[in-house]
């Protein structure tokens, strides 16, 4: 069964891409002549998602006329115009706007392309994957040269069995944290109502044993900088399919 719910978190204000983001929200930069939360929505419209929250906060006014026109799917706007949230206390309030059970997370500024015609996309795949009985969350993680415009960090090695770990240096398989979840929302049942990092529930996931990875298929990319536009231009014409 596909998972419905989603959450898109996107209230963040973007301070590494000014001066692009000091008239307009980071998620409404345009790539390729298309807002990067569009290329988020609409992986997530082919998924399966009927139903997703979105957070605002810089430029929020931006943020709502745009979602607005959106039909698929349907959106609910977590106001975040008083205070930040951070990514834990963000994807908590969020949850909040939903019904309980299983959802997908990403990030308004993380996409990809290049996924292979005609099999499951990488967000079916992560759904089909995620096993509450075995798991906190399960992470999309993309290998460090399927990414255009990231700093180089690994985040996680990932083990025969799907488990991920912090990486520290010479670890085998290190991957890059790809900015989608899948998880139940009863995980953040007992989440504080204030801001806070939701790497405090990788860490506890970590510490179980319960937090695993599933490797992203195509090419990554990450908008952080002004040279990055351009980067992720020049990626997404790379793998545009030929005709």
């Amino acid at each position: 069964m596909p998972i419905t719910n989603a959450m898109v978190l996107a209230a963040g204000l973007g301070t590494r891409l000014r001066p692009v983001t000091d008239t307009l929200p980071k998620p409404l930069v345009r790539i390729e002549g298309k807002p990067m939360i569009d290329y988020v929505l609409d992986l997530l419209a082919a998924a399966g998602v009927t139903q997703a929250v979105v957070n605002v906060h810089h430029f929020a006014d931006q943020m709502e006329d745009h979602l607005s026109r959106r039909e698929v799917p349907h959106i609910l706007i977590s106001d975040e115009r008083e205070a930040l949230m951070n990514s834990g206390g963000g994807l908590a309030k969020g949850l909040k706007l939903l019904e309980g059970g299983p959802v997908l997370v990403m990030n308004a500024d993380l996409f990809w392309v290049a996924e292979e015609p005609g099999q499951l996309s990488n967000l079916q795949r992560l759904a089909a994957c995620f096993d509450p009985e075995r798991m906190d969350m399960a992470l999309l993680c993309v290998r460090l040269q399927d990414t255009t415009g990231h700093n180089g960090k690994k985040d996680f090695s990932l083990s025969d069995d799907g488990r991920l770990t912090r990486y520290e240096e010479g670890m085998n398989n290190p991957v890059v944290y790809a900015g989608a979840i899948a998880m139940d929302s009863a995980l953040l049942a007992d989440a504080p109502d204030e801001a806070f990092n939701l790497n405090i529930y990788f860490d506890r996931a970590i510490a179980r044993g319960r937090l695993f990875g599933l490797l992203l298929e195509g090419h990554w990319m990450t908008v952080g900088t002004p040279g990055a536009i351009a980067e992720a231009e020049a990626a997404i014409c790379r793998f545009r399919p030929e005709g």
